[in-house]
């Protein structure tokens, strides 16, 4: 198998950063196929802790070549500012490649973002005002801009005209701003686009010719089933697709070269952003899971904000891991859960006085309360784990209840953030058999 999809399960946050610079130590190319710089993914290795918006997560890896493909929204500011914070860490330069086909998101799609989420006010879907919608309405209306035109001037200022034409009216009549001239963003994307000359190519063709060579291709998606446009909880998704099924278009190779596809599930469940999640806690229950999650406590990478947390959820699982076509699991921060004699878990939902054991539609969905049921905790410490045997009986038993709800093998389980506290169950057999350490 030589391309491996890793995808989120659920409504972002589930650690993929993590698992692709894991597995990134054996791979050749990592691949950025859709979305922009509005989800981070944070890493901890030797040189710190980073949280990467733009950049894919192999830039660790001297060997490994770092893609962003057509199917993502290439944040320019973004991109160059992380690239200079790597070498001020003093992390190698990374090879880098982007498709001279991706499309750019301007300036003025962030302020159109900030703009309409501000008017929107209560009834707004808690955008992280990256200019991420905007951006890909345009992208469908035929208004982008590609990275190829910022290497010819008459061209860009063609498009940007095209592209900022309707949008001043919005500005005139909606938001009551002055509107943007076209000729004085030139000067700047001009000069940008030569800054980016040099990593620009056809990703498509590049990762086409790796996989006839067999080389190990990773894709990394960002924010999570859950959040997709057309099988998440809409309107509150992102603009993206965020499903394996894409990833093949975002990359730009056939669909049948993706024979591996990793879910990512979190131990319990967490958000950020509006819409419906019917497991949230709220008060000293939710405060406490939100202060020990992850390394430094559940709150976005990107915006700062407290992440919403609740307690795992076997429907919204079952059904992410279902739209994603998942092959196995890849489970995280299962090392939280040690603080909890008792560890409750959603198990279904109650509608109008019925049962459900699905996932219903966003309509259907504000309006559940979930089931719950408990679990015996492990009440210890299992960040020094190595092995699903050296896990305690119930903290076992918690990784077999999720691996029956969700329906999927779980090949690997992460006890802590940094990479050494990742260890894989064998391939072959059920998560309770022998395992083995991921380097």
């Amino acid at each position: 198998m030589t391309v491996t999809a890793i995808v989120g399960a659920s409504w972002g946050d589930e650690g993929k950063g993590k698992m692709t610079d894991a597995l990134a130590a054996d791979a050749a190319y990592v691949v950025r196929f859709q979305g922009g710089s509005n989800a981070g993914h944070t890493i901890i290795n030797e040189y710190g802790k980073f949280a990467l918006h733009m950049l894919p997560s192999g830039v660790f890896y001297p060997h490994v070549t770092n893609v962003i493909g057509p199917g993502a929204a290439l944040d320019v500011d973004m991109l160059l500012k992380e690239y200079d914070n790597l070498a001020a860490a003093g992390v190698p330069a990374p090879r880098l490649r982007i498709s001279d086909r991706a499309q750019i998101v301007l300036p003025v799609h962030r302020l159109l973002d900030e703009l309409e989420e501000e008017r929107l006010g209560a009834d707004g879907f808690g955008s992280t005002k990256r200019g991420i919608a905007p951006f890909y309405a345009d992208k469908y209306a035929k208004l982008g801009i590609q990275t190829a035109d910022l290497l010819d001037g008459e061209r860009l200022l063609h498009r940007l005209e095209r592209s900022i034409t309707a949008k001043n009216v919005l500005f005139n009549h909606l938001y009551h701003c002055a509107p943007i001239a076209a000729a004085n963003l030139l000067p700047q994307w001009l000069e940008l686009g030569q800054k980016l000359r040099p990593f620009l190519c056809d990703t498509g063709a590049l990762l086409r010719e790796a996989r006839m060579r067999g080389d190990a291709i990773l894709l990394e998606g960002q924010l999570g089933a859950l959040r997709d446009p057309d099988h998440g909880i809409y309107p509150y998704s992102t603009s993206s697709s965020t499903l394996a099924g894409f990833a093949a278009v975002g990359a730009g190779i056939p669909p049948y070269a993706i024979e591996r596809i990793i879910a990512v599930v979190k131990a319990y469940s967490s958000c950020v952003g509006a819409g419906p999640f019917p497991v949230e806690l709220n008060g000293k229950e939710g405060d406490e899971l939100r202060r020990r999650g992850g390394d430094s406590g559940e709150y976005g990478a990107l915006t700062g904000r407290p992440r919403r947390v609740g307690w795992f959820d076997a429907p919204a699982i079952r059904y992410g891991c279902a739209i994603q076509g998942a092959t196995e699991i890849a489970l995280t921060n299962l090392d939280v859960l040690g603080y909890l004699e008792r560890i409750p878990v959603c198990t279904g939902y109650e509608l109008d006085g019925k049962l459900l054991d699905y996932f219903p539609a966003t309509s259907r969905l504000d309006r559940v309360k979930p089931v719950i049921e408990t679990l015996p905790g492990w009440c210890c410490d299992i960040s020094s784990a190595a092995s699903f045997e050296e896990l305690p009986p119930a903290a076992q038993g918690y990784v077999n209840y999720i691996e029956k709800a969700a329906g999927v093998r779980i090949g690997s389980i992460s006890v802590g953030p940094r990479r050494e506290q990742l260890f894989a169950t064998a391939t072959d057999q059920p998560v309770r058999s022998a395992s083995r350490r991921i380097p």
